[in-house]
């Protein structure tokens, strides 16, 4: 499989994710996933299932399915431990869940904070403004866990051209990968040159349109990517899966990916993925399918009097 590099270190272009992947069933997913060639896994503090995902990867490990060193493994610190302080101790918490001694990467979830107790943070009270809890102090905290080889490399999630400016300005070790929503219908391609010209890479969450995610999360008559018939005429021509042609297309740009599925069927047919090209004229009729239309808003941050608007998030 294709690999990025950061800063010497290999990732795996598309690997599995585990955002909205129930308990009881990520346990099982990543079994599974590993077994069948997965060395990249995807996970989150705020996702609640890291202490499942540890199991799996423990068990793979010691019945010789797989070595730590052929793994990379992604965690997120979440917006409550903001802070330089806060770092260490959230990542070593995360470490205890997955039963690892080291990450292959960290990444700031949120250019969000919030007050330490305030996991979900519901009131406007509950966030901190990042002129309180600056990003670059945070890095601090982010530094020192590569120097305490914690983590071997660090990194950001939902940040703009802005903010990722402003972090490459303060910054000793610079971001090795901004994890961001991109599919066919949200291109970001000005985002995308701009990091991959700071050698930044990029991981696309949400790749096939998260059609699973929190009812919340959605709005009315959103466009249904999986769908789209475009996609599945090139899907056709190629006998590959609509959702295959999507990964080919994120891949393809050097985009690593992170599909979520808990069905094994569907994790032989996103791995398969990894290993598809799609020509240029295809790669070309993709490209005009985008609608600028972003999925995960970040309007659930957005609460009266509080510091947090879509628009300041994502700088627009």
């Amino acid at each position: 499989m294709q690999t990025l590099n950061l800063n010497g270190n290999q990732m795996p272009i598309l690997g599995l994710g585990t955002w909205k992947s129930a308990p009881g069933e990520v346990y099982t997913a990543v079994k599974e996933a590993i077994k069948i060639g997965y060395r990249h896994i995807d996970c989150a503090a705020i996702y609640n299932n890291e202490k499942e995902v540890g199991k799996a990867i423990k068990e793979s490990i010691a019945e010789g399915i797989v070595a730590r060193e052929q793994l990379w493994i992604t965690s997120k610190l979440w917006n409550n431990m903001h802070g330089e302080e806060n770092v260490i101790p959230a990542l070593k918490k995360t470490l205890a869940d997955l039963q690892l001694d080291y990450l292959d990467l960290y990444l700031i979830h949120w250019p969000v904070a919030q007050g330490k107790l305030f996991v979900g943070a519901s009131r406007a009270e509950h966030f901190v403004s990042l002129e309180d809890r600056p990003i670059a102090n945070t890095w601090k905290g982010m530094e020192k866990a590569v120097e305490n080889g914690l983590t071997k490399t660090i990194g950001v999630s939902n940040f703009s051209m802005k903010k990722l400016k402003e972090l490459l300005t303060a910054s000793t070790i610079k971001p090795a990968i901004n994890q961001v929503e991109i599919h066919p219908y949200f291109q970001q391609d000005e985002l995308v040159d701009f990091c991959h010209s700071n050698n930044i890479h990029l991981t696309a969450y949400s790749p096939l349109g998260s059609p699973d995610r929190p009812t919340g999360l959605k709005g009315e008559n959103e466009p249904i990517l999986l769908e789209d018939k475009t996609i599945e005429s090139i899907a056709n021509k190629h006998k590959h899966s609509i959702a295959q042609t999507i990964l080919a297309w994120d891949i393809n740009r050097g985009i690593s990916v992170i599909p979520k599925s808990v069905n094994p069927e569907r994790l032989k047919q996103s791995l398969q993925a990894a290993e598809l090209e799609l020509p240029d004229s295809d790669m070309q009729t993709i490209k005009s399918l985008n609608k600028n239309f972003r999925l995960v808003n970040g309007k659930f941050f957005e609460l009266p009097g509080g510091p947090y608007t879509a628009k300041n998030i994502w700088d627009e």
